[in-house]
């Protein structure tokens, strides 16, 4: 499916950007699949935020992308740092928890060490919240900024066990660059 976006940059000027969202059906099941499915999203994801620095338009885009496109998820979603919690951003799925300390839960925990947090059943992670009682398993990873400092993280949550692995915080994180060389 193709869409043109027409952002105004001047009032003499309009560009127009096309760019394709597949409709691919990805699979989980192996290393090959996943790096095939991240493969795809990269320049989906590139089209998507090309020439806008929104944030909120950027991640809402970044969210439904991977929410529509990654098979098994039942929450895609962002929380920015304010202070010393993290606070809901946009996301796709059920409500969620809205503010979240650091050092608290997965996304909490992934803030104060600073890398991406692959949680196989989050029922064994201490002190996990639960905003979705259907969540078996968990994948969050760091935002940063221009900077490099951490602005928040972007969290998957699967009703499916070890639904995530290295592969997936491998792609997502890669995802997440592009997104942040928007910033």
């Amino acid at each position: 499916m193709r869409y043109h976006i027409a952002p105004l940059r001047t009032f003499t000027a309009l560009q127009i950007m096309t760019f394709t969202i597949s409709d691919t059906v990805y699979g989980t099941d192996s290393a090959d699949a996943k790096h095939t499915m991240y493969n795809d999203l990269l320049p989906q994801l590139t089209g998507l935020v090309h020439g806008e620095t929104d944030l909120i338009a950027n991640t809402a885009n970044f969210s439904s992308l991977v929410f529509n496109s990654m098979p098994g998820l039942n929450w895609a979603g962002f929380y920015f740092l304010k202070g010393d919690e993290l606070v809901l951003g946009p996301f796709q799925g059920k409500p969620a928890c809205i503010r979240i300390k650091k050092g608290r839960g997965v996304c909490g925990t992934t803030v104060v060490e600073g890398k991406a947090i692959v949680v196989p059943d989050v029922h064994a992670f201490p002190g996990h919240i639960a905003c979705d009682v259907n969540s078996r398993s968990e994948l969050v990873v760091p935002v940063r900024g221009p900077d490099g400092a951490i602005i928040g993280v972007f969290d998957l949550d699967s009703p499916q066990p070890n639904r995530f692995d290295d592969v997936d915080a491998e792609g997502i994180t890669a995802l997440l660059k592009v997104l942040e060389a928007t910033l």
